[in-house]
């Protein structure tokens, strides 16, 4: 037991979300009706289509299972992952505090005049999830950390049959946001300028080089 616990002890990291669901659902209760409306003339030109319903929902799995891989298989991934992550999370959700923000662009599904499995599904989401706190997108956000990290991994960056649909489904997965009305195209762009800052925090310096330069140099100072 005690090796187990000592193997996998970076699972404190995951203590996070007893910050970030309570976070989010005081932000989904309170954020109704008094916000600012995020839109783009862009959005106008981009058709509902239900059939996104599908990579909009694979993403849950996508995290998911992104994330446990690394969990399991490697730590460093994970935090430098987790980091990305969850760093970025807070951001999106200081910005929804102080910034109450949603959108418009949700269709009538009655009025659409067809019906099928995917409206059914969509229609339960516009339901459960409000139409408030989605600038920027963590939809979008999240695919793009996931995407990062199995790209970064040493175990899957070499792997095309992975890497290669991963990045599809990174793509498919930011055009369901927009497609389903979910998210103004504005929402996505600042998704992606979040997901360039926190790279450029997260993956570009060599931390771990860093660390062992600032211990010498602690060293070097003691010894004088």
């Amino acid at each position: 037991m005690k090796s187990l616990v000592k193997k996998y002890k970076h699972a404190w990291v995951l203590l996070y979300f007893f910050i970030y669901a309570p976070w989010f659902v005081y932000l989904e209760k309170t954020v109704t009706n008094n916000y600012h409306e995020v839109y783009m003339k862009l959005d106008d030109y981009i058709p509902f289509n239900e059939w996104f319903v599908i990579p909009y929902y694979v993403w849950f799995a996508f995290i998911f299972v992104t994330l446990l891989y690394l969990f399991l298989k490697d730590t460093k991934e994970f935090y430098r992952s987790t980091a990305f992550l969850f760093i970025g999370m807070t951001i999106c959700l200081f910005i929804y505090t102080v910034w109450p923000n949603g959108q418009n662009l949700r269709p009538d599904l009655d009025a659409l005049g067809r019906n099928n499995i995917f409206i059914e599904i969509l229609r339960k989401l516009y339901a459960s999830d409000t139409c408030t706190n989605v600038c920027p997108s963590i939809h979008v956000f999240n695919s793009i950390g996931a995407c990062i990290a199995i790209f970064h991994t040493e175990s899957l960056k070499n792997k095309k049959w992975l890497t290669i649909p991963t990045f599809i489904l990174t793509i498919l997965i930011c055009l369901s946001t927009v497609f389903l009305k979910q998210h103004s195209v504005f929402d996505g762009i600042c998704a992606c300028v979040l997901a360039c800052v926190m790279y450029l925090i997260v993956y570009v310096p060599d931390y771990e080089k860093l660390s062992i330069k600032h211990r010498q140099r602690i060293n070097s100072t003691t010894q004088i």
